[in-house]
């Protein structure tokens, strides 16, 4: 009578036999099963039109609408874009034939060369630079920086360039983009150039300079060359106080190196003449070819 008591015993302690599911087997009525998740595709669509939700259905169509809308908006911006590279590239073209312009100067044809310059210069702001004003305006013209400010910097440096060559003065960026605002629609916000794109121009303002001191020495004239050197000295210095300071100076710093080696070249060729100007100033620029340097008389 124990054994069969503790054996009874046993028995309710161990487990129930499981019976193990096939996967072939469908799950009897009444019990509730994991369905899988599954993405919706062209197939489901018309299963999300007959959806009883409503909430549903209207974000499925607002979800729909704005991916087409987002589509549509890249393919303008990327068009857009476009114009706008190849508007820069026509105004850096032309304003590089303004500079070459400036660099045919000489003493006896300067006011012709500068008056052929500033009318190739007007030429620029009325045929490129106001196509590049007519894809900008109104929009939020900043996002496209990238693309236009080779051009913008290429024309900051030919304008400087001519004013500088005409009055002795440097054109500050007021004046620049007082000079652009009749280019724009008045009831928009005007195309402005900003301070950056204006620094980086002027910093490649004195490489042409530099070139420009170099040409005046060879005619003779030592006192322009001389006027050039203080001028770009004087840029060099502010815009050191400047340079650390400014967000984006990746660019500014290449352009600073490049700088002060026009800066080096200029004191360099003005501090030769100076020291041994007596040996060769009175026949620079003249076209007598009887002459001799260094006192040397000429063979015969």
């Amino acid at each position: 009578m124990f054994k069969s008591s503790a054996i009874h015993r046993l028995c309710l302690m161990a487990p129930k036999p499981q019976r193990f599911r096939h996967f072939g087997e469908t799950a009897p009525p009444g019990t509730a099963t994991n369905k899988p998740r599954t993405l919706t595709t062209d197939a489901t669509a018309s299963a999300v039109d007959s959806d009883p939700n409503p909430m549903r259905n209207a974000f499925s169509k607002y979800a729909s609408y704005l991916n087409d809308l987002v589509l549509f908006l890249s393919v303008l911006v990327n068009e857009k874009r476009e114009r706008v590279v190849k508007a820069s590239r026509d105004v850096t073209m032309n304003s590089k034939k303004v500079i070459f312009q400036v660099h045919r100067i000489s003493k006896n044809n300067k006011e012709e060369v500068l008056e052929k310059a500033e009318k190739d210069l007007a030429a620029v702001v009325d045929q490129y630079i106001s196509r590049l004003v007519k894809e900008l305006q109104g929009t939020d013209f900043w996002k496209l920086r990238r693309a236009y400010s080779p051009g913008v910097q290429e024309y900051v440096e030919a304008a400087t360039l001519c004013n500088f060559c005409k009055t002795g003065a440097l054109l500050n960026l007021d004046q620049i983009n007082a000079s652009l605002r009749p280019l724009s629609d008045p009831s928009v916000e005007p195309l402005q150039i900003n301070v950056l794109d204006y620094l980086l121009g002027l910093a490649d303002l004195t490489g042409e300079l530099m070139r420009l001191a170099i040409g005046r020495i060879s005619d003779g004239e030592l006192e322009f060359a001389q006027k050039i050197c203080s001028f770009v000295r004087e840029i060099h210095r502010e815009l050191m106080l400047i340079a650390p300071k400014m967000d984006d100076a990746s660019d500014m710093k290449t352009k600073m190196d490049v700088m002060l080696q026009s800066v080096m070249k200029i004191e360099n060729a003005c501090f030769s003449v100076h020291v041994r100007g007596s040996e060769y100033i009175p026949f620079l620029g003249s076209e007598d070819t009887n002459f001799s340097l260094l006192g040397v008389p000429e063979i015969e």
